[in-house]
């Protein structure tokens, strides 16, 4: 016990020594926000001139921003609303924003609950209809004459796992409010998005649409750079170190948080070790332990029927089919849910959870053609065979599927 907890104050006390490493880590997280944002002035100066009438009063268009993960849609919406709203009480303007992460909120309860809190409206935590405090919320805006600018960031995660009524309720709500205005800010990760809107809804949501293109290697490096003089000491990272963290988020999708990911980890990994630089090497280490412990993540944190479409596809694999069309994986899955005692899903949810699962990497979907025959969806594993067995055989409960034999593929390879 005297080892370990003399192991503990040995780390302790170098940590409490100061950093030769980190100057100010908080610089190289994904929610820091800096004084500038290198390579979004046009999506700034854009939003600021969509968002600019509402500082006289004026009802601004809705807006609906998209593009891929880390190409900085979050950060240039905070920075201008940050901004109009300082404006905005510099002119004693009624205006008021409130930003919502719709990953956090979670329900339309909770967003309306937030939207509520923010006009100083009360509502209880729970147990009131969503309709009852829509009422509550569109009554309380309607007697404060203001103008309200709601930011629904991973919009698409509650209208992938909800439907759109949010959206519908929010677009229409300025035809039945006669002294305040409502403005709508979307913004999603999915660039498939629009197609999950009723047409009603995307008519009046994306009345101006900005989209984020992925940043290049040279952005990426100006990025990181303008972090790396705010976050580290003087002269502990190599010019190698930085093009190699920029080089390998642009080769995956342009993503600004990978990159900031890479260098914050590789940072740590050096001084852990008690490094006086940051080399290329300690990138490389770290791009292997991000990869790991973000599909480990994902993957633990999946909703049951996920595991179990992914566990149908896992065990296809296992029998040495590398691809399978979505028919033969959800009689797979029906065939699991009844060996888990769980009433399955419809087909059709279950083709959306397959294309949510290749959204997020775990599985690999190709539309292939068959000539005369039509076209089919074929799906693979999109991540190692053995990291999946690993993280299934870690869940009690999922662990006696991992060597199950189904009986639809029997049946299958008899036929």
């Amino acid at each position: 016990m005297g080892g370990q907890r003399n192991i503990l104050e040995n780390v302790f006390d170098n940590f409490l020594r100061g950093s030769t490493i980190f100057k100010n880590r908080e610089a190289l997280r994904h929610d820091y926000m800096p004084t500038s944002l290198p390579h979004r002035e046009d999506h700034i100066r854009y939003l600021g001139e969509v968002l600019a009438p509402a500082l006289r009063g004026s009802l601004c268009s809705n807006a609906l921003i998209y593009g891929k993960t880390g190409t900085g849609k979050t950060a240039v919406m905070k920075y201008v609303l940050s901004k109009l709203a300082q404006k905005a009480d510099e002119l004693g303007s009624s205006l008021k924003v409130c930003f919502i992460n719709c990953r956090v909120a979670g329900t339309e309860y909770r967003v309306f609950s937030t939207l509520c809190s923010t006009l100083d409206i009360k509502v209880p935590f729970t147990g009131l209809a969503v309709g009852e405090v829509f009422d509550r919320f569109r009554a309380g805006l309607d007697s404060k004459s203001t103008l309200l600018i709601v930011a629904l960031d991973e919009i698409d995660l509650i209208v992938r796992s909800r439907g759109d009524s949010l959206l519908y309720e929010l677009t229409r709500i300025n035809g039945t409010l006669h002294r305040s205005k409502v403005t709508i800010l979307g913004v999603s990760n999915d660039l498939r998005f629009k197609e999950m809107l009723d047409p009603r809804v995307l008519s009046t949501l994306s009345e101006e649409e900005i989209v984020f293109r992925p940043y290049n290697a040279d952005e990426l490096q100006d990025i990181l750079q303008a972090r790396v003089d705010i976050g580290f000491q003087p002269n502990v990272l190599t010019e190698g170190a930085i093009k190699l963290c920029a080089a390998l988020a642009a080769a995956e999708h342009g993503d600004a948080r990978r990159a900031l990911d890479l260098l914050r980890v590789a940072g740590e990994l050096a001084e852990r070790r008690g490094d006086a630089f940051i080399s290329e090497d300690h990138v490389r280490r770290a791009q292997r332990r991000i990869e790991h412990d973000r599909v480990v993540e994902t993957l633990k944190s999946l909703p049951a029927h996920s595991k179990l479409v992914l566990l149908s596809v896992y065990l296809f694999n296992r029998s040495n089919i590398d691809r399978s069309i979505t028919g033969d994986i959800y009689n797979l899955y029906c065939e699991i849910c009844q060996e888990f005692g769980i009433a399955p899903l419809t087909q059709r949810r279950v083709s959306g959870l397959i294309n949510e699962l290749d959204v997020i990497g775990l599985l690999n979907s190709r539309v292939i053609s068959l000539g005369r025959y039509g076209r089919t969806k074929k799906t693979s594993l999109g991540i190692p065979y053995r990291v999946v067995k690993e993280i299934f055989l870690e869940d009690e409960r999922f662990k006696p599927m991992v060597d199950y034999s189904p009986r639809y593929l029997t049946a299958s390879a008899k036929v």
